[in-house]
C-alpha cells in the first residue's frame, strides 16, 4: 500500500505521514529529506544556490523514484504539484491525500519557521495567499481524498485519514491494515 500526502508548507505533511505511517505499520518517507541527502545540503541552501528550477528536477527525480517502489507513507515538498509529471506520477502510483489548510492557520504554525524558502519574504501572509490561490487547484487535481486540517490534533487527523483509507478500500476496515488482496 502507498499513501502520499500533499499540501501546502506546514499543512501537516512531515508530522502527519509519521503518525500516519505508524498507525499503519508502514515505513515513512519525507521526500525533502531524500532531496536533501541526494543534494548534500539543505533544500534552502540550494534553492539559494541552483535556483528553483534546478531543485524541482530534483524533486521530480526524487518522485519518480518513490513511486517506482511505492510502499508505505510519503510525505511530499509543497510544490512538487507544480509539475505535471509529478501529479501524474503521485496519482498513478499513489492514494493521494490533500491535506488542506487555509493560509492564516498556517501562518499561524510557520511565522517563526526560517528553514521555508518560499516563505522568507516581507509579506509571509501574503505569500501563502499566493500559493494557496495558485497550488489549491493542483493539489485538488493530484489528490483522491481532500482532508481539511483546521484545528484538530495530528491525533485526530490520523484518525480521520484511516477511516477515509477504510471508506476508500485502501486499509481494512477497523484494522488499519491494508486491505488482502
Amino acid at each position: 500500500m502507498a499513501v502520499a500526502l500533499v499540501g501546502l508548507p506546514g499543512a501537516g505533511k512531515s508530522a502527519i505521514g509519521r503518525r500516519l505511517a505508524q498507525r499503519l505499520q508502514l515505513p515513512f518517507v519525507d521526500s525533502d529529506h531524500v532531496i536533501e541527502s541526494r543534494i548534500g545540503c539543505s533544500i534552502r541552501d540550494y534553492f539559494e544556490r541552483e535556483g528553483e528550477l534546478a531543485f524541482r528536477d530534483v524533486e521530480q527525480a526524487v518522485i519518480a523514484e518513490l513511486a517506482a517502489a511505492a510502499h508505505g507513507v510519503v510525505a511530499t515538498g509543497g510544490g512538487c504539484v507544480l509539475r505535471e509529471a509529478n501529479r501524474a506520477t503521485l496519482r498513478n502510483h499513489f492514494h493521494v491525500l490533500y491535506l488542506r489548510s487555509a493560509p492564516e492557520d498556517l501562518f499561524r504554525r510557520l511565522r517563526h519557521d526560517v528553514k521555508r524558502p518560499l516563505l522568507q519574504v516581507a509579506d509571509p501572509l501574503g505569500r501563502l495567499r499566493e500559493l494557496y490561490g495558485a497550488r489549491d487547484p493542483l493539489y485538488r487535481e493530484t489528490a483522491h481524498d481532500l482532508v481539511e486540517t483546521g484545528r484538530p490534533s495530528v491525533a485526530m487527523l490520523v484518525n480521520i485519514i484511516v477511516m477515509q483509507l477504510e471508506l476508500a478500500g485502501v486499509v481494512a476496515p477497523g484494522s488499519g491494515e491494508p486491505p488482502p488482496g
